[in-house]
């Protein structure tokens, strides 16, 4: 088949490659500030690039060109930010029958959307108020106990996400967005311990699950500084098979079908309940394909190409899975090249290479492990290594 795969972000080179050892035709589709990556063209047939992906009358007409030439099979969007993006190119070129549309796929990009639909399903989230209508967000705000948190509905991350305490707070934050306050929601905070279960579905049904608990919730990281890590959740606890449901009930009432997802769920402190955070249709980033796939023998990346190619038939077959356990420790750092040859132990599978960062992924056979690494690499980035930049607004590429 012929994939024309849409990507804004230098990411999923497994994915191409994938489909190219399996005897499909890749098409890649980027950004020009991005076409100089080290993209996997050996596994592609042509690589193309747009000025940007916002101007979609100029994206339509450039893929429209395309297919003067190509019949495209499938259209797939490899970042979050490109969901949309795909499903609009399905729409228009007819193609919702191999992927969602533009409805669909706002349940994996527009929190607001994502909560709407989970309300429900009787799936439990925290409290919401979209913000369109002063008089519903005072209502909410009588009604519902802070602190509350002012969300985009289409960031990715912890970008953008504003902490409010007080009722004037929330409102003096709500006017100062203007005309974007209807691209806003606001929540109640639900302080708690921060899950992310990385999946793929065959078909409506989830075929694997792993479950993974980050060290700190990531609007702690993203806005008040320090190091990311997450790590697996030792598969015998009872949270692993609650996470697992709530995940299988989220993506089968989204209606995701076929691919990756990353969701994640808030234990609650006060109450010991999970609740339904956000879903993606993608594979999760910082490094979390290296952990699962060290941990598990699955390739997040591969498999959702083959998933996507076996989309409509019974011929996709999960790989054999193992039964070791990951984590990943991140972070900025002061130096431009940080001399990581200290860290020399024999559980470090994958070591992060990019400017201003520090990384790695350790893999082993016991959970208490990988806490261990993680609890000393964590010290020493923070003591040696971290540097600190203050939260933004809008994800940068």
């Amino acid at each position: 088949m012929n994939f024309l795969c849409v990507a804004s972000y230098f990411k999923g080179n497994r994915f191409l490659e994938r489909l190219k050892a399996d005897g499909h035709a890749v098409y890649l589709l980027t950004v020009e500030s991005a076409l100089k990556e080290p993209w996997a063209r050996h596994a592609c047939t042509d690589v193309f690039a747009v000025n940007n992906f916002h101007d979609r009358r100029g994206l339509i007409n450039a893929v429209a060109f395309l297919t003067r030439f190509l019949k495209f099979d499938r259209i797939v969007a490899l970042d979050d930010f490109d969901i949309e993006v795909g499903a609009h190119l399905r729409e228009h070129f007819r193609m919702t029958d191999t992927g969602h549309g533009d409805s669909a796929a706002r349940f994996f990009r527009d929190k607001l959307a994502m909560r709407t639909k989970a309300r429900e399903l009787g799936i439990l989230i925290p409290e919401f108020c979209p913000l369109f209508n002063e008089h519903d967000v005072k209502e909410f705000l009588a009604r519902v106990p802070g602190p509350w948190l002012v969300k985009p509905r289409s960031e990715a991350s912890a970008a953008g996400i504003r902490k409010v305490h007080t009722p004037d707070e929330a409102l003096q934050r709500i006017h100062e967005l203007g005309d974007d306050r209807s691209f806003h929601l606001i929540e109640q905070m639900v302080p708690g311990d921060l899950y992310h279960v990385d999946s793929l579905s065959e078909n409506g049904k989830v075929v694997f699950a792993e479950v993974n608990g980050y060290w700190r919730p990531l609007l702690d990281v993203y806005q008040g500084g320090g190091v990311y890590a997450t790590r697996t959740v030792p598969r015998d606890r009872p949270e692993v098979a609650a996470l697992r449901e709530a995940n299988a009930k989220v993506l089968s009432g989204f209606g995701l079908g076929w691919g990756a997802s990353h969701t994640e769920f808030m234990r609650a402190h006060a109450d010991g309940k999970f609740y339904f955070i956000e879903t993606s249709a993608r594979v999760g980033g910082a490094n979390t394909a290296e952990m699962v796939e060290h941990a598990t023998g699955v390739n997040l990346w591969g498999e959702w190409a083959a998933l996507e190619a076996a989309r409509g038939t019974n011929e996709y077959r999960l790989p054999r899975l193992k039964q070791r356990f990951g984590g990943v420790v991140t972070s900025l750092a002061k130096q431009e090249k940080p001399d990581t040859s200290g860290f020399s132990d024999p559980e470090i599978v994958y070591r992060l290479d990019m400017k201003h960062h520090i990384g790695f992924v350790v893999v082993a056979d016991t959970p208490e492990r990988v806490e261990q690494l993680l609890t000393s690499y964590i010290d020493r980035i923070g003591r040696d290594f971290q540097a600190v930049l203050p939260g933004a607004d809008k994800v940068s590429h």
